[in-house]
C-alpha cells in the first residue's frame, strides 16, 4: 500500500474519532452544568483548558462565555472543532474514493452538512442535546459502513490504528475533566458531587451499563479511573485501544520500531483507595499517557507515512 494510502486510511479515522469524541466532550458539560447546584464555580471556559487551546481561544474571542465556548469548540473552522475535523475528514474520504465505498462518501457529506447547516441548534440550549445526539449517531453509522464495506486489509488496520488511537486519546482528556471538576470544589456544597462528575463521566463514554456489569458497585472516582484505563473489553478503555493498536500494528509490515514504543508505554493503572487520593498526582499522570500517544503518533508517522517524502 501507498503511504500516502495509508495515512489517509488512518487520518480519516482519527478525524471520524475526533468528530464524535468533541460532540460528546460538549454533551457531557452541557448536562453536568445542568445538575450541577448553585456555588460551584465550573464554566463552559474549562473545556477550553482541557483541550490546550486557551492562546488560540483567546486570541478569537474577547468573552469567555458559553455561547463564544460552543462556537470554538463545534463550529469554528479555524480551531480543533466538529465542524473543521468534519471538513478534514470529508477531504481525505474524498481523495480516497478508490478504496472506499460510495455510501461512505455520502454519509461523510450528510455528516458535515449537518453540521454546517444547524449551527443554532449546537448554540441554543434547547434543541442542543438532539443536535449533540445527531452527530454521535452519524459517528457510529460511519464506523459501521467502514467496517462492512471496506476490505481488512493493510488500510483496514490504519484505520484501526487512528480510531484507537485517537479513542484513548480522548478517554484521558474525558477523565482529565472529571479531576478538574473536582479538585477546586468545597466538601461543603450539599451534594454528592463526585458521584455526579463520575457518572456524567462514564455517559459521556457510553460506559455506564459496561462499569456496572464490570464493577458492580457504586459509582466512584477510584472504580471509575481503574475501568477506564485498564478493562481489557469496554472499547473506550486505555487498555483497550492499546491491546487493538498492538494487534494492527502485528499484521503491517516494518513492525519492530513500533512494537518496541508500544511495548514501553504505560504504566496505566494509578493507585488510589478512595476519592480523595485522586489529586494532582493523577492529572501529572494523565498528562504522562497523553505524552506516550502523542510519541506513538509520531512512531507512525516515521514509520510508515514518510516514506518517500522529502
Amino acid at each position: 500500500m501507498l503511504s500516502t494510502v495509508a495515512e489517509r486510511m488512518y487520518w480519516l479515522a482519527r478525524y471520524l474519532e475526533r468528530v464524535e469524541n468533541t460532540a460528546r466532550l460538549v454533551g457531557v458539560y452541557h448536562k453536568l452544568l445542568l445538575d450541577l447546584p448553585n456555588g460551584v464555580d465550573i464554566t463552559w471556559y474549562n473545556l477550553i483548558i482541557l483541550n490546550s487551546a486557551e492562546s488560540t481561544f483567546n486570541e478569537r474571542y474577547k468573552n469567555r462565555d458559553e455561547r463564544n465556548v460552543l462556537k470554538f469548540m463545534l463550529f469554528d473552522e479555524q480551531s480543533g472543532s466538529t465542524l473543521s475535523a468534519a471538513k478534514m475528514l470529508r477531504e481525505n474520504v474524498r481523495t480516497s474514493r478508490d478504496v472506499l465505498a460510495s455510501e461512505v462518501w455520502e454519509c461523510v457529506n450528510e455528516l458535515y452538512l449537518y453540521i454546517r447547516d444547524n449551527t443554532q441548534q449546537g448554540l441554543l440550549r434547547r434543541p442542543r442535546y438532539e443536535f449533540i445526539d445527531g452527530i454521535i449517531k452519524s459517528c457510529q453509522q460511519l464506523n459501521g459502513l467502514l467496517s462492512d464495506t471496506t476490505n481488512h486489509d493493510d488500510g483496514w488496520q490504519f484505520i484501526k490504528l487512528g480510531k484507537n488511537l485517537e479513542r484513548a486519546d480522548m478517554t484521558t482528556r474525558i477523565l482529565d475533566a472529571g479531576v478538574s471538576l473536582l479538585l477546586p470544589s468545597s466538601d461543603d456544597i450539599g451534594v454528592n458531587l463526585h458521584q455526579v462528575v463520575w457518572g456524567h463521566v462514564l455517559r459521556s463514554l457510553s460506559a455506564d451499563l459496561s462499569y456496572r456489569r464490570t464493577v458492580r458497585t457504586r459509582i466512584g472516582g477510584a472504580e471509575v479511573i481503574s475501568f477506564l484505563l485498564e478493562d481489557e473489553f469496554f472499547p473506550r478503555t486505555l487498555r483497550y485501544c492499546h491491546n487493538r493498536i498492538v494487534e494492527s500494528v502485528y499484521k503491517l509490515p516494518r513492525q519492530k520500531a513500533v512494537l518496541a514504543q508500544l511495548e514501553a508505554m504505560g504504566p496505566f493503572e494509578f493507585n488510589a483507595a478512595s476519592d480523595d487520593e485522586i489529586d494532582q498526582r493523577f492529572r501529572d499522570h494523565i498528562n504522562e499517557l497523553q505524552i506516550q500517544f502523542a510519541g506513538l503518533h509520531q512512531c507512525f508517522y516515521d514509520n510508515w507515512f514518510a516514506i518517500g517524502q522529502a
